[in-house]
């Protein structure tokens, strides 16, 4: 029997800025590098995560848009977590390629597959739960929707972060959203599509 669900909230982080349930909550110089941008955020948020510092910039933009979705907190340790992009892990693959011509990189090749950005994510929040990173040519409410609700089907879990993080030459695109059992809009190919394109102030 297949069960209601709910988008209860979500982040977008696109162009400089980024909105919590379609509300503007920060929005920097378009000219800040990504590494700056994401600083910034970092410190807008008054997060205290030391590891932050050591990841790749596709963990940290993972990071950030679940500690802003959350607001730092993921209650229910068995939240399931279903994320996608189109590029893998190519940034930090490339920039790991690069570093082969000298003295190859401990600290990038830890980060050379795009599902070590679930594993910051589960260590974070302490989540002992199903976690899965497909790769799709764009951003696909279809892929979400059938793996989340298969999940929901088996009936052990009550909360989903479904996520969409791609990045490619600082090129980002961010959007998450927050699934359960209550509470929100309906959880449907319409509204996913509603909260994922570019919003404007």
């Amino acid at each position: 029997m297949s069960r209601k669900l709910y988008i209860k909230n979500s982040v977008v982080i696109r162009d400089s800025k980024i909105f919590r349930n379609e509300e503007l909550l920060l929005k920097t110089n378009e000219g800040l590098s990504l590494s700056s941008f994401l600083k910034a955020i970092y410190k807008e948020q008054n997060l205290k995560y030391p590891k932050f510092f050591k990841m790749d910039s596709l963990s940290k933009l993972g990071y950030l848009g679940v500690e802003i979705l959350s607001k730092g907190n993921i209650a229910d340790k068995q939240t399931a977590l279903v994320f996608a992009n189109s590029t893998s892990s190519l940034e930090t693959d490339e920039a790991y390629a690069a570093s082969m011509k000298k003295f190859p990189s401990p600290s990038l090749f830890v980060y050379t597959l795009p599902n070590i950005m679930l594993g910051e994510l589960s260590i974070r929040h302490e989540l002992r739960s199903e976690n899965s990173f497909f790769i799709s040519e764009s951003f696909d409410p279809e892929l979400f929707i059938g793996y989340t609700k298969i999940l929901f089907q088996q009936e052990k879990i009550e909360n989903v972060l479904c996520g969409w993080v791609d990045l490619h030459n600082n090129d980002y695109d961010v959007f998450l959203c927050q699934i359960a059992l209550s509470g929100g809009t309906d959880f449907n190919e319409e509204e996913l599509k509603k909260l994922y394109l570019p919003t404007h102030e």
